[in-house]
């Protein structure tokens, strides 16, 4: 059954924090304000890659209106940041390696004073060799941007003997991919209020995806306790994985206590994308051999990633990219490598999807180009070599076993797009001849959580507040996914609550337990194993309560409702205001888990998967090389369906995303800087490219024995369109897209001469 409001009936629900944002109303943290308040302005570098020869603030200082100026001289504990290796400098003392570098920052009364002072710092600058291409930086002549050399992270994953393997298969094919460096493109970027308090604690309004690495990472650079540092980080106007990491956060903490004033800094759109974390580009190279009946015999691949200037979680991308590059397929023979690879280019790092976006386009192409080679349908293809049911994960490990990859494809194969014909027709009854259209499909199977070796906390808590409100505490954040709106469907459905009866809390380091971070599709399971574990005892202990109460109660007959405590077959016994007020010690259930793991000693190796399979239909104008996605058909297979409305909105918010990936968002690079500054040259999917139909049919079964609950959807709406994309194109006009985005003028065909085309459009 398709997903969509009628088909959910009552669990389609309006989304409780939905009002305020569509209004207007709500209060994003770079909304705020406080008395006293100075801004704060950033100094970027000037050149993408130079030795600092010196730095000189004193006229900045000398400008009416500005109350600090901060340079690395000024950090009091380590100058660096970075999730998994913090050797980005809050500040650059002797060398900048990408113009996104700082190198001061200014706390002043206006923006326009501040302003005027970072024009008056001067930096004198030596430049230096500039490293632009990630294969130029390997070479062993290459300038060391960093101590322990210009690869970052190196992968490898082997079994069997492809080499021997290619030399017997019926078809090998040989090819190189190329993805594109995309923006995130929140609507709100970066900033915050940062605010020292009277008692020497510091208050952080600020957007991050786990508000306690922000702060274990801001102690460490503000050499103060975490517990003198508040972090409060939702709601937050859209991420994507681009917040995941600090940004404005170092900057900000140190001008307030600097001023001992509240400073609000915001970096505009060209700051954004100036310093801001991009989707890794990724040169992929694969060879893929198969037998006469199609069976995969061998696969080899080469993954070059650009992870700019600093790690942040490039070396991790760079796993999930080779654990990806094999996909659903069971294979015998395969070798993998892959480079992480510093350049001068802006940093690349934490994008939905994370790096499996581009493994599955590569992979994915392959798959069709074998069909192609023995004349059989790719979807078929597919199917042949298709994980089963028991079947290990992709790197050989031990895996949570659901029969999605099947799931999926069965429901794909039978779909409307993969059954009926398509139609060139534009309803008017007249086919411009230079309207072609094509249908392809693509297959994913995506991991969830951060995988084996990487800590993966989870938690959350419980309790009856005074006011009879039953309160949920959790670590996560919210950024626009619906995380508030599933968290209140999960208490409706699994206590029998109203939503009047429930609080949610989140985001606020002082307040939440360590749920760890809202990342890598992870929080919706976690917060249904959180309550999965907490309902017993919040239950038992809420039913005692009312029993010590009114102790001619039966408590095997009673259950938690809409409201308070009910009789299971009769009316409302106790409410829950009641009881908070009558009971003599607070009800408060905790639980602290870890995201479920592979066994199998791989970092980064995943035990959770969601499956997916795609089916778009696309119209190519070969008058412009123009491509417009009419029509796209998804099966999910991800255990139940948690929130209706948050699930649908999840798929065709990633296709969208992955649509622009395809087809038009390239931060283009030249010389260090970006070539596209703004979003008037870069080009992000409006509402015109997705007016096609978008179906979503979920899979909800998963095996008996599966305790695991709904899988993350967060991202698997945006891996596998350009693939399905790239596969329709072909059908369309027999072309084979190697390079995203798509080129248009690559798709232009020259036997429309433009008088011809006038002609015959005017005879109709």
């Amino acid at each position: 059954m398709l997903l969509n409001k009628e088909s959910s009936g009552s669990r389609w629900r309006t989304r409780p924090d939905g009002e305020g944002k569509v209004s207007g109303k709500l209060q994003y943290l770079t909304d705020m304000r406080a008395e006293e308040m100075l801004i704060g302005r950033v100094l970027r570098s000037q050149q993408a890659h130079a030795r600092i020869l010196s730095v000189r603030i004193e006229k900045a200082l000398e400008v009416p209106g500005v109350h600090a100026v901060i340079t690395h001289e000024d950090v009091p504990g380590l100058n660096g940041f970075g999730i998994a290796l913090p050797h980005q400098p809050v500040f650059c003392s002797d060398r900048v390696r990408y113009t996104g570098d700082a190198i001061a920052a200014v706390a002043a009364e206006t923006d326009e004073i501040a302003e005027n002072a970072l024009s008056l710092i001067e930096v004198d600058y030596e430049l230096l060799p500039l490293l632009e291409n990630p294969e130029e930086a390997m070479k062993t002549d290459a300038i060391l941007l960093h101590a322990e050399g210009n690869v970052l992270h190196r992968t490898e994953y082997r079994k069997g003997q492809p080499e021997a393997v290619f030399k017997d298969c019926c078809h090998v094919v040989e090819e190189t991919y190329y993805t594109p460096r995309q923006m995130h493109t929140y609507m709100e970027t970066e900033g915050g209020l940062f605010i020292p308090e009277d008692n020497g604690r510091l208050t952080v309004y600020s957007a991050t995806q786990h508000g306690l690495m922000d702060r274990m990472q801001l102690s460490r650079i503000l050499a103060i306790p975490q517990e003198d540092i508040r972090v409060i980080s939702s709601p937050i106007g859209g991420s994507f994985g681009g917040k995941d990491e600090l940004n404005v956060q170092p900057y900000g903490a140190l001008l307030a206590l600097r001023t001992l004033r509240p400073v609000r800094l915001h970096n505009s759109r060209a700051e954004s994308v100036r310093a801001g974390l991009k989707r890794h580009p990724m040169k992929i190279t694969m060879k893929t051999g198969c037998d006469h009946e199609g069976i995969i015999k061998a696969h080899q691949v080469k993954i070059i990633s650009d992870t700019g200037a600093y790690a942040t979680l490039g070396a991790e991308v760079l796993n999930f990219a080779t654990e990806h590059v094999m996909g659903p397929y069971i294979i015998d023979h395969i070798d993998v490598e892959g480079f992480a690879v510093y350049t001068n280019n802006g940093v690349s790092g934490e994008f939905r999807g994370f790096g499996g976006n581009q493994a599955i386009f590569a992979l994915e192409g392959q798959i069709d180009r074998l069909a192609e080679r023995l004349q059989i349908d790719p979807w078929e293809m597919r199917r042949r070599n298709l994980r089963k049911y028991g079947d290990l994960g992709p790197l050989g490990q031990e895996i949570a076993q659901t029969d999605g990859a099947f799931q999926v494809w069965d429901a794909l194969a039978c779909s409307p797009l993969m059954t009926e014909p398509a139609s060139t027709d534009s309803g008017s009854g007249f086919v411009e001849p230079w309207i072609v259209t094509g249908t392809g499909a693509a297959i994913a199977m995506h991991g969830a959580g951060l995988g084996y070796g990487i800590p993966d906390p989870a938690g959350g808590r419980l309790s009856l507040t005074l006011d009879g409100k039953i309160e949920a505490v959790f670590g996560y954040e919210e950024f626009g996914q619906g995380l508030i709106a599933t968290m209140e469907q999960m208490l409706i459905e699994r206590f029998g609550l109203a939503a009047e009866d429930i609080s949610i809390v989140i985001g606020d380091t002082d307040v939440v337990p360590d749920s760890g971070s809202s990342t890598a599709s992870r929080s919706t399971s976690m917060m249904w194993m959180a309550l999965q574990r907490l309902q017993p005892d919040f239950t038992a202990r809420v039913l005692q309560a009312a029993v010590t109460i009114k102790p001619k109660l039966d408590i095997t007959e009673m259950k938690l409702g809409p409201g308070g405590i009910w009789q299971k077959d009769g009316g409302l016994l106790l409410t829950y205001k009641e009881l908070a007020l009558r009971i003599s010690e607070p009800i408060v259930c905790n639980t602290k888990f870890t995201y479920p793991t592979t066994p199998f000693k791989r970092v980064g190796a995943h035990f959770l998967y969601t499956y997916s399979a795609i089916a778009v239909r696309v119209e190519v104008n070969l008058l412009t090389g123009r491509v417009r996605v009419l029509d796209q058909y998804h099966a999910v297979a991800a255990g139940p369906v948690a929130n209706p409305q948050g699930y649908l909105g999840q798929i065709e918010g990633g296709s969208s995303m992955a649509v622009g990936f395809t087809l038009s968002e390239d931060a283009v690079m030249s010389g260090g800087s970006y070539v596209t500054k703004n979003l008037d040259t870069y080009l992000v999917p409006t509402i015109a490219d997705m007016n096609g139909s978008i179906q979503v049919q979920p899979i909800e079964d998963l095996p008996d024995h599966d305790t695991y609950g709904p899988r993350g959807i967060g991202e698997v709406g945006s891996v596998n369109l350009a693939p399905a994309v790239a596969s329709a194109i072909f059908q369309a006009v027999g072309k084979r897209v190697t390079k995203l985005p798509i080129d248009p003028e690559w798709l232009q065909s020259t036997p429309f001469i433009p008088q011809k085309a006038v002609n015959i459009h005017a005879e109709h």
